[in-house]
């Protein structure tokens, strides 16, 4: 029993002793997008304010590619220390669905650390499109199933998975139409070659101020406070219907928790500050921050959610 009992104390020692040495280097924030992202951002952002004090010395590396499994296998597999972090997005809860071969669990293989901030999407036509609301755009896809067109940015994109999850919702048909990236499916929308799509807020907010395009309808709980006369997709006719891009961080499963509450305590502190907050928002993004806790039940929430749209939609990777 002394011996139980002597082990029992020098693991929390050891846990304690690593907590009260953390951060011991600098900090790696991994970034599973490209430079210029909206991730992109918010990781230097933090590398940037980590160095200033809590670990000097951090820095930022874009990792992108294969719907973030690149990034995500990176830290996975580093050490469990907190010193390698993962900036996490919405791709993040389809990797157990559609890339099945990644071997990648994201419940398993990593622990949330915070909810840093999130945008919705907006459901965009056309400024002259004929659809002038969003039941008005449904009802033309049920009366000719497959003749309206949307432009996806990418399998697994939240541009591509909020249309598959209209469809299901609405009960409608809609042709996809693929593009690569958000750039070019708004220049096509802009020039007449397809009828609707999702994009993300930040994206479609200056052409729709600019009176190019048209926002139907955003995807979150509540009307943006960049577009407050644009109604939810609840308000515009499809109660239940949310979807929220977050942008978060993780680490590798196994990380001590006085670790993870660590890191928690310090982004919710840099994102705090007015100056960071202010330039998060510049970028049209709302501050989330909280516990590790909520986080986790967002992921857990949305790998449910987004596992079973990717199953009956039989969507596979490019």
């Amino acid at each position: 029993m002394k011996k139980i009992l002597a082990a029992l104390c020098a693991l929390a020692f050891a846990a304690l002793a690593q907590a009260q040495a953390f951060p011991a280097k600098p900090i790696r924030v991994v970034i599973a997008f490209p430079p210029g992202a909206a991730h992109d951002v918010l990781g230097r952002t933090l590398a940037t304010e980590f160095a200033r004090g809590f670990a000097p010395g951090s820095f930022a590396e874009n990792k992108p590619g294969g719907g973030t499994v690149i990034a995500a296998d990176i830290v996975a597999k580093s050490p469990a220390d907190g010193h390698t972090i993962l900036m996490v997005g919405f791709p993040f809860p389809l990797i157990n669905s559609m890339f099945p071969d990644a071997k990648m669990d994201v419940t398993r293989d990593f622990l949330p650390v915070v909810n840093v901030m999130s945008a919705p999407n907006a459901l965009l036509v056309k400024s002259d499109s004929p659809y002038r609301t969003m039941g008005e755009l449904l009802a033309a896809a049920k009366k000719e199933p497959g003749k309206v067109t949307y432009a996806s940015v990418g399998n697994g994109s939240s541009p591509h998975m909020g249309m598959e999850l209209l469809k299901r919702s609405a009960g409608i048909d809609v042709l996809n139409v693929p593009y690569k990236g958000s750039a070019p499916a708004l220049t096509a929308m802009l020039g007449g070659e397809i009828d609707t799509m999702f994009d993300n807020l930040p994206n479609a907010v200056p052409h729709v101020k600019g009176g190019r395009l048209r926002a139907l309808a955003v995807t979150s709980e509540k009307r943006s406070r960049l577009l407050p006369d644009v109604p939810t997709m609840a308000e515009a006719g499809l109660p239940g219907y949310v979807m929220d891009v977050w942008f978060g961080v993780a680490v590798p499963a196994g990380t001590p928790p006085a670790v993870v509450a660590a890191l928690n305590r310090e982004i919710n502190r840099i994102i705090a500050q007015p100056e960071v907050k202010a330039r998060l928002e510049g970028l049209g993004l709302d501050i989330i921050g909280g516990s590790a806790e909520s986080f986790g039940r967002t992921v857990n929430a949305d790998v449910a959610k987004w596992s079973q749209v990717v199953r009956e939609a039989n969507i596979k990777p490019q």
